[in-house]
């Protein structure tokens, strides 16, 4: 056999059965039967399915952060855990999440988007075996990292392929997707944690990442990605088109988009590696701060803090049926994602920025007033049952204040406006930024919760009000321009 005959049959092995199979083959024929208004809808579907399937590893993220709050008294109470030890576990997965950070970006550029969800997926798998067959706290410990080493690559990887692969029309609606499938994962934690025991959820936690791995196999890389791939292998540009072409529609004309790509990654490919002086430049440092900024600014809001330990937190106000809150809050959370959802595109990015972070502002007051007066009072005085609901009522619009924007689009917007040949290095720092910023809200939420609960909602309400400051100075708008544009103005 030839080498080209070989090369060529590696490249076929490469192609998802997305491209080869009956679908596409069946789509092929019939294209010329399709109306435009059909073309569109396949092209939807196409992306969409795409997207749900990807989707698949948020929920894995989700499962792994509501695990700790349904489970905490079985665990301490079974394995004999103090306080500080399970706090220990559940900031673990930050830990591990950190160097999968570190590792995401450069994985991502080397070896796809698909594969690096595909390696992901592994350690998310051992994770929580090792958890679940845990006799003392150095199996719960290990289990934790290698759940969040393969979270810190799915946090970067996901939103970063949807952004690529969406028609602009659709990047912020099937962008907010991804956090929804966190919501979603919270939930099924939340919701599973009152009827299975904690060593059986941790089995169940295998089942997004399971699903996943065959599922990657039906789906095309992303486009910028494989087009930059096929420039550095000299005019390969088949598989680039092919996936284009199946995520767009048969009968849509490609052309414009395909030179779009071209040109960002023949603009990225003069230099391939960046001085750190040239970091000074404007189109770099200016988009890297937007990045990290919001990133870092929506984990000390204290969202993990408040979901972690929701049900410490009820108990705190006074709620009998703390898990049971906790679920509700979980399917508030799934809803007003859901409407984020819908909005992002209509209204855009930074208002909706704006509106969520002053949401959360009044709301983290209102839960910080309410604890210090339920503290003054009696226990059974009606200032203290008043507060007490208020409290609730604060730590549930808080919820919905976060998931209407800073929870889904800070993941948007990094994905939208870093360059393409920083977006691995550059990518990679904003989510280790991230997690290293939830790590420290994790492992001080149960401690600050002990010394003053009023105290701790009044810190993080501080920081939502500068949110408001940061996103009305800094966040560009990004609604309906292409990747390619938003990079151009940064220049």
């Amino acid at each position: 056999m030839s080498f080209r005959e070989e090369n060529e049959e590696g490249r076929d092995l490469r192609k998802p059965f997305l491209h080869t199979g009956s679908w596409y083959r069946m789509s092929s024929r019939q294209s010329s039967m399709m109306g435009s208004s059909q073309a569109i809808r396949e092209s939807s579907i196409s992306v969409v399915a795409c997207v749900l399937i990807v989707a698949l590893g948020p929920i894995q993220f989700g499962f792994t952060s509501g695990y700790s709050s349904p489970t905490q008294s079985a665990i301490v109470e079974d394995l004999s855990l103090t306080v500080s030890e399970f706090s220990w576990f559940g900031s673990l997965s930050n830990v591990g999440a950190m160097v999968g950070a570190i590792a995401s970006g450069q994985i991502a550029e080397y070896i796809g988007r698909k594969g690096s969800l595909m390696i992901a997926s592994i350690p998310n798998i051992i994770g929580w075996l090792a958890i679940s067959f845990a006799k003392d706290s150095s199996f719960l410990y290990m289990g934790r990292l290698l759940e969040g080493f393969g979270v810190g690559i799915i946090s970067y990887t996901v939103p970063v392929y949807i952004a690529e692969i969406s028609p602009q029309n659709m990047r912020g609606s099937l962008g907010s997707v991804n956090q929804l499938s966190v919501t979603i994962g919270i939930l099924l934690a939340y919701l599973l944690g009152l009827f299975v025991e904690w060593r059986i959820l941790a089995v169940l936690g295998i089942l997004p990442c399971t699903i996943l791995i065959p599922g990657l196999f039906f789906i095309p890389e992303s486009p910028p990605l494989a087009g930059k791939l096929c420039s550095a292998k000299m005019g390969m540009t088949e598989e680039f088109e092919a996936s284009l072409q199946v995520l767009r529609g048969f009968d849509t004309d490609i052309s414009f988009e395909v030179n779009e790509i071209k040109r960002a990654v023949a603009s990225s490919s003069r230099r391939t590696t960046i001085r750190f002086s040239e970091l000074k430049q404007r189109r770099y440092w200016f988009p890297l701060m937007v990045g990290i900024g919001l990133l870092i600014l929506q984990q000390l809001s204290g969202i993990n803090g408040v979901l972690f330990y929701s049900s410490t937190i009820f108990e705190d106000a006074g709620v009998t049926s703390s898990n049971a809150a906790t679920v509700g809050v979980g399917v508030v959370q799934v809803i007003a994602t859901g409407v984020t959802t819908w909005l992002v595109d209509r209204a855009g990015r930074r208002l909706l920025l704006i509106i969520s972070s002053a949401g959360m502002t009044v709301s983290l007051l209102l839960v910080a007033v309410s604890f210090y007066v339920a503290g003054s009072a009696s226990d059974n005085s009606s200032l203290y049952n008043i507060f007490s609901i208020l409290s609730v009522v604060g730590v549930v619009a808080m919820v919905v204040a976060f998931s209407l924007g800073i929870g889904a689009i800070p993941w948007i917007i990094m994905s939208e406006i870093l360059p393409v040949n920083i977006k691995g290095l550059a990518g990679s720092i904003a989510t280790l930024a991230n997690w290293l910023s939830s790590w420290v809200v994790t492992m001080t939420a149960n401690l600050l919760l002990t010394w003053s609960t009023g105290g701790t909602f009044t810190i993080y309400m501080v920081i939502s009000a500068f949110t408001v400051a940061f996103v009305s100075i800094c966040v560009p708008e990004t609604k309906g321009r292409t990747l390619e544009e938003i990079q151009r103005s940064f220049r």
